[in-house]
């Protein structure tokens, strides 16, 4: 049975425990070059170090042909949004993922918002980066694709946990053009810590 695929970028890992950032990036770049989209990912997510040597024309490559979901917010979380918080990409790169016709590039500037402000992703600041991110979220304002709308959700959300005034005032200021499900979602999190309030027994 083959190995599942993080625990094979693990073992990959471990067996190449003396290279350096830029062998490792090499790694994932070859993985995702033969197809292995998701082990390029995982290898990405579990050394993300390995960015501290990549340029923006790496980080465009780990996003060619990214149809899904689950490529698009793999690529937003482990490569592009790691990449931004260190100063490997610029906001102008980020911009430019938010003004494509491509949804998928559209939702993965949101996505990359998520490593600014998570902790789990590797942010370290108390309070998150209101400024990158709701630079993002007011250029998709009035964006209505599900896919986008989704995760302009989660990127008031995460920002929420770390600089709940900040997503306040943001509300205050564009909750008109803001989907009816963005506005409920936020300010469930705001107010209880959750995304949809608990069910009622």
């Amino acid at each position: 049975m083959p190995l599942p695929t993080r625990k094979l970028a693990l073992n990959i890992l471990r067996a190449h425990s003396a290279s350096s950032d830029a062998e490792v990036l090499a790694l994932a770049l070859k993985s995702i070059g033969s197809g292995q989209r998701y082990l390029a990912y995982e290898l990405l997510r579990a050394a993300p170090r390995a960015l501290a040597a990549a340029r923006v024309k790496d980080i465009r490559r780990f996003a060619a042909g990214m149809t899904t979901w689950s490529a698009v917010d793999c690529f937003g979380c482990f490569a592009a949004g790691v990449a931004w918080r260190t100063g490997r990409i610029s906001d102008k790169e980020i911009a430019r993922f938010a003004s494509s016709a491509d949804r998928w590039w559209r939702r993965a500037a949101l996505v990359a918002t998520v490593p600014l402000n998570a902790k789990s992703r590797g942010a370290t600041s108390a309070t998150g980066d209101a400024t990158r991110t709701l630079a993002v979220c007011t250029r998709l304002l009035d964006d209505r694709d599900e896919m986008v709308v989704k995760a302009m959700s989660w990127a008031l959300r995460e920002l929420a946990r770390r600089n709940p005034h900040a997503v306040l005032m943001f509300l205050s200021e564009h909750g008109e053009r803001l989907t009816a499900r963005v506005r409920r979602e936020v300010i469930n999190k705001l107010n209880t810590g959750r995304k949809s309030p608990r069910s009622r027994a």
